[in-house]
């Protein structure tokens, strides 16, 4: 299925780094309450931390199938290590997306209370270089979402700071990504529609072509991202504390165009989540004799594995 690309979503030309923070606030907010999605033009992390978090993706499914399937952690929702190809299903769908993946959750001290909600994380030792390549793209995402959760904080009226605190030591995920080659016409695609579970989503971008998302008016728009910039959208909890005023947009993978069929696909979205104990309900600053009933308030680690469950991870 072909799609337009919109205009909405231009990149913004902001320095996430240096970027005026009462700008940032107006640009993000528009760019969110229109699509849920922001393109970013600047976001700091240096090329050596993208280059080298890529080179170890690529490596790490280069690995042969029966070594990467050690690191896949029974009973453990794909929070962490390997969930092979075929098993990630969007939420609705009849079949399984063409992906595998690895996730890289948050190292916490060894007493720390909330290493109960998030699991230690796994390493492949076939690969000594992959825990530092990936560990400072991990810290390099976390930290450019703070920024934007500033200026998201402020576009609602909040302290600039509001979020520092629900996002400390928050269960965020960095999830490397392999779509492998298609072959002939599959019935199911890269990555079915879906919405993201967690708070924001920061994506650098992927060597080829696929992310669309859906516009209110019911169209599928290609989302390109240029080379040095950052693609960030709402997730699911956002939009539930927000009570909706910023929406979390169904978006999907596609499978490629039949020449670039034999070509893999690599991305590093970032899920950053709230602390597992935040209890989610929505601001008083969102609701209104114009809005939605407020959904109940809910802790981020039972929205969490609700949404697990969902998509047939837990």
């Amino acid at each position: 299925m072909t799609a337009s690309t919109s205009a909405d979503l231009a990149p913004i030309p902001l320095d996430l780094v240096e970027a005026d923070p009462a700008a940032a606030a107006a640009a993000f907010g528009d760019a969110f309450g229109r699509t849920g999605f922001a393109v970013v033009a600047g976001h700091g992390i240096a090329d050596d931390v993208i280059d080298g978090a890529l080179a170890a993706t690529r490596a790490l499914f280069a690995l042969p199938d029966d070594v990467k399937c050690r690191y896949v952690v029974p009973g453990g929702g794909g929070q962490r290590g390997l969930t092979p190809f075929g098993v990630e299903t969007a939420k609705g769908a009849a079949l399984s997306d063409l992906k595998e993946f690895w996730h890289v959750g948050r190292d916490l001290a060894p007493h720390d209370p909330l290493r109960g909600a998030m699991p230690d994380n796994v390493w492949p030792t076939a690969l000594p270089g992959f825990r530092a390549a990936v560990t400072d793209l991990y810290t390099a995402l976390d930290s450019a979402g703070g920024r934007v959760l500033r200026a998201v904080a402020l576009h609602l009226g909040l302290a600039a700071d509001f979020f520092a605190g629900p996002t400390a030591d928050g269960n965020s995920i960095l999830r490397l990504l392999h779509y492998p080659p298609v072959d002939g016409t599959p019935a199911a695609v890269r990555a079915g529609a879906h919405e993201d579970i967690n708070v924001i989503t920061l994506l650098l971008g992927a060597d080829e072509a696929g992310l669309q998302l859906l516009d209110r008016s019911g169209v599928w728009r290609d989302v390109e991202a240029p080379p040095g910039t950052l693609v960030c959208n709402i997730g699911d909890m956002l939009e539930r504390l927000t009570n909706h005023r910023l929406p979390s947009t169904s978006h999907r993978v596609v499978n490629p165009r039949p020449e670039r069929a034999r070509h893999a696909r690599y991305s590093t979205p970032f899920f950053l989540h709230f602390r597992p104990d935040y209890l989610i309900a929505a601001l008083p600053q969102c609701t209104g004799p114009d809005d939605p009933e407020p959904l109940p308030p809910i802790t981020a680690d039972a929205f969490l594995h609700e949404r697990l469950r969902e998509i047939g991870l837990a």
